[in-house]
């Protein structure tokens, strides 16, 4: 297969004061990290990062580094995340034959546990990356917040990106979400609900994604261990 991997890195970042996917981990824009990941795995043969119209020009000069060399776009995305990924589906080559779909703000993300997924990932067959729930979670009731039912955690897991399907699969599960106007979250519930069986893969609590401003305190932390683990003071 032929992997094409779309990035998701749209979004104001209201809570940032800029960009969320420029702002700075570890001396290097957020998203300059998920692009580095990808660009290092012999797999993946095109990267397509889907950002804000008004960002292209910034995000191109972050990107371009980090890809070393690997071809590389930056379009613009739509209204919501499943526009921005549609965009981005329909911005890869022709020789691209699986995707991957991943959120710039998840800059921790893992290339073994990326290998982990694209390995399962056939017709018919879709993947993400997970990890299990370890609080216990409760069905509520959205007007008077009373507790409905509380699930078995042992069924529950949290998901992750990057998300991994055939290119065709997922492109199909765009198009149908498109065509009776259904929205998602993400992609794997687009994927089930054409009836593709997607699997979590085992992932690691560090690949978590950035939405508040604390989370950046996290993410400036795992990725100085990480980078002092590989001898990279940087």
């Amino acid at each position: 297969m032929v992997w094409g991997a779309v990035i998701v890195a749209a979004g104001r970042g209201t809570r940032f004061g800029r960009p969320k996917q420029l702002v700075e981990i570890a001396g290097v824009p957020m998203l300059a990290w998920s692009v580095r990941a990808f660009a290092r795995m012999p797999e993946i043969a095109e990267i397509v990062v889907v950002t804000e119209r008004e960002w292209m020009r910034s995000v191109l000069d972050v990107a371009t580094p980090a890809a070393a060399g690997k071809p590389l776009q930056v379009v613009p995305g739509g209204a919501s995340r499943q526009e921005s990924v549609r965009a981005g589906l329909h911005a890869l080559s022709p020789a691209c034959t699986a995707v991957l779909v991943h959120d710039g703000a998840r800059p921790l993300v893992r290339a073994d546990h990326v290998r982990a997924a694209l390995s399962r990932v056939g017709p018919g067959q879709a993947t993400l990356l997970a990890v299990p729930v370890v609080d216990t979670v409760k069905i509520v009731d959205r007007q008077t917040l009373a507790v409905h039912v509380t699930p078995d955690r042992d069924a529950l897991w949290s998901a992750q990106t990057p998300q991994c399907a055939m290119r065709a699969d997922l492109e199909r599960a765009h198009e149908s979400a498109l065509r009776d106007g259904m929205t998602a979250t993400d992609d794997a519930a687009l994927l089930e609900r054409i009836g593709v069986t997607v699997s979590v893969v085992m992932s690691s609590p560090e690949n978590f994604k950035v939405t508040l401003p604390e989370d950046l305190e996290r993410a400036q932390t795992l990725m100085q261990a990480r980078l002092c683990a590989a001898g990279d003071d940087r």
